[in-house]
């Protein structure tokens, strides 16, 4: 059975320039072209155009998608991939709108507000959509899930190590010390470790992927809300030499 290209915008809300646009770069093909052009598609193709909406509902560029999908993975197994993605989705905004409830209940009835149940649901990290993009939904995920385990005085003493981390980086870089020396390296080996203690983290208990570990020390240059963290894009600078040196040598 076979969709025109009319039908087919009809059934997805996609625009027939996407299509076609989809088309251009190879991403969908239609699955024959007929009398004075009028694409058409087949199950096959409607399968793959589920599969680069629901990757476009999750942050994914076109250049990503085609990726994914020519990866030569099978197309129901890649379909029950994205389905346990929905479905965590689902999970978080299910405890976001339970949440919600709780306060107007506790707002109606004058209780007390509690932190931790106001904020079920929502992002604990700042930097949601750049993990998510560079590193895939599962990661952020599971670091999401991970710190939401976390009790109070865990969450202090992590984030008191993240912080004293970043003044020893930024000391360093205003001392100017050489990204290959031995103190610089020393930061490096407790990035990679800090790293390491956050489940989601590419590369698992064995450690950041190299990959993962220069992606991201490219990033803290890249982006200056990362570079504020390290004083600045000198700083920033300072600590993607210092975690590429150890990258060279240890990944």
């Amino acid at each position: 059975m076979e969709w025109s290209i009319h039908e087919v915008t009809r059934a997805t809300g996609t625009t027939s320039r996407a299509l076609r646009h989809y088309g251009q770069i190879g991403l969908l093909e239609p699955s024959r072209t007929g009398h004075a052009g009028l694409r058409y598609y087949d199950e096959d193709a409607l399968v793959r155009l589920q599969r680069i909406l629901l990757l476009r509902e999750l942050g994914l560029s076109l250049t990503a998608i085609a990726d994914v999908l020519d990866g030569g993975q099978d197309v129901t197994d890649a379909l029950r991939t994205h389905l346990a993605l929905l479905e965590q989705e689902r999970e978080r905004v299910d405890r976001q709108i339970a949440s919600v409830r709780r306060t107007i209940e506790k707002r109606e009835g004058g209780e007390q507000l509690v932190a931790e149940e106001m904020f079920d649901g929502f992002d604990h990290t700042q930097y949601k959509d750049e993990v998510e993009q560079r590193w895939g939904r599962d990661a952020y995920a599971a670091g999401d899930r991970w710190w939401r385990s976390l009790g109070a005085d865990e969450k202090k003493s992590w984030q008191e190590r993240a912080a004293q981390l970043g003044t020893d980086w930024v000391a360093a870089a205003e001392r100017h010390v050489a990204p290959d020396s031995e103190e610089a390296q020393a930061l490096a080996q407790r990035h990679f470790d800090w790293l390491r203690g956050i489940p989601g983290t590419p590369g698992g208990a064995t450690g950041p992927t190299r990959e993962y570990f220069v992606g991201l020390a490219e990033m803290y240059v890249a982006d200056p809300r990362f570079a504020e963290n390290y004083g600045g894009a000198d700083g920033a600078a300072f600590v993607r030499d210092a975690m590429t040196v150890y990258a060279d040598r240890h990944l």
